[in-house]
């Protein structure tokens, strides 16, 4: 499918800025998060800045134009690697060259000159952190021992080769399966009348419906962190990309009956019991704690939903996660659900 610029297909309606917004430490990386109803034939673009700690402003990067409706001739899609001498876009990550201390958002509305709906954004925010560390320490045990949420366990595998024009299922759909499986947890996610494209004979029709409602029509792939919680903000629900430093700081989540989906990496003999060798990025559901602190997580790598649950080393899934991308984790809970302090 062919991506036409957003400028050829709407006009700009209107742009919100947020204030500078001053970080609690400095920060190598930034990943956004927004949350927005687009109407058909709208979109939201999203853009960044940040501020060095010496004082010195990147450029205006551009992150990503989306849509949850449609609008002819665009598909959402970020905006490839963009480079000056502050900072650089990768996906949906901005990385700066020197420690920062500020950032800015700006959030631009479009839509098409024959319409009168607009889109409506209900928040935008950032996470941001350091570099991943090379290596950590195992957190202690904390306040979710013995906690448990409930999470409706969906393989990624049983949907290989499922359309191949949003990255064909199997090993690629880690991402949306995860964000069904929040979705589902909470009852939430989309209705009989918006799986109606998806044949009867498909497995967990949601997962499907995640692949294509969160694909990245420039990455070429349905990981793309901001998208995918900009979906499930689709739902009514709040949902935001966040940098934890710890196991033990997840666990404060889980003890609020919020589950997390984590983002992670290991080499082979790195995860016992994974039903993958090694992965350079996977992603997967934390939803309880055992006893003595082990995670309880819902894998979508397993090759069918029984085998989705799976018991991991505390060590070794907090090693995969924070060295492989600095504790990303989706959060997406109804409004009425308070988030730890």
């Amino acid at each position: 499918m062919r991506t036409v610029p957003a400028a050829r297909t709407a006009t700009r309606y209107g742009t919100w800025s947020s204030p500078w917004v001053r970080a609690e430490h400095s920060f190598r990386e930034l990943v956004p998060s927004w949350s927005a109803t687009t109407p058909r034939g709208t979109l939201v673009q999203v853009d960044v800045r940040v501020r060095l700690q010496t004082g010195r402003t990147s450029s205006w990067d551009r992150l990503a134009r989306w849509a949850s409706g449609r609008l002819r001739g665009f598909h959402p899609t970020s905006s490839g690697a963009q480079r000056d001498d502050v900072a650089r876009v990768a996906v949906d990550t901005v990385r700066t060259g020197r420690a920062a201390a500020r950032w800015q958002l700006r959030a631009t509305l479009y839509r098409r000159a024959s319409i009168d709906r607009s889109p409506v954004v209900a928040s935008v925010g950032a996470t941001t952190s350091p570099r991943a560390p090379s290596r950590v320490p195992t957190s202690r045990p904390g306040p979710a021992r013995g906690e448990a949420v409930q999470v409706p366990p969906y393989s990624q595998m049983t949907h290989r080769g499922h359309y191949p024009r949003w990255d064909g299922g199997g090993n690629a759909w880690c991402s949306p399966s995860s964000v069904a499986m929040l979705l589902s947890s909470w009852g939430s996610g989309p209705t009989r009348g918006q799986l109606g494209w998806i044949p009867a004979g498909h497995r967990d029709p949601a997962v499907d419906h995640a692949a294509r409602m969160s694909y990245d029509y420039r990455y070429r792939g349905t990981g793309n962190w901001s998208f995918s919680a900009a979906y499930a903000g689709t739902f009514g629900l709040d949902a935001f990309v966040v940098r934890l430093e710890s196991m033990r700081a997840a666990e404060r989540y889980i003890a609020r009956g919020i589950p997390l989906v984590l983002s992670i990496a290991f080499d082979a003999g790195e995860l016992d019991g994974s039903p993958l060798t090694s992965t350079d990025g996977h992603l997967l559901v934390l939803r309880a704690f055992t006893r003595t602190g082990r995670p309880i997580v819902n894998d979508p790598a397993a090759a069918h939903n029984r085998g989705v649950r799976r018991i991991y080393s505390r060590a070794q899934l907090e090693e995969a996660w924070l060295t492989a991308s600095a504790g990303t984790a989706y959060v997406t809970r109804p409004r009425r659900v308070a988030l730890p302090q």
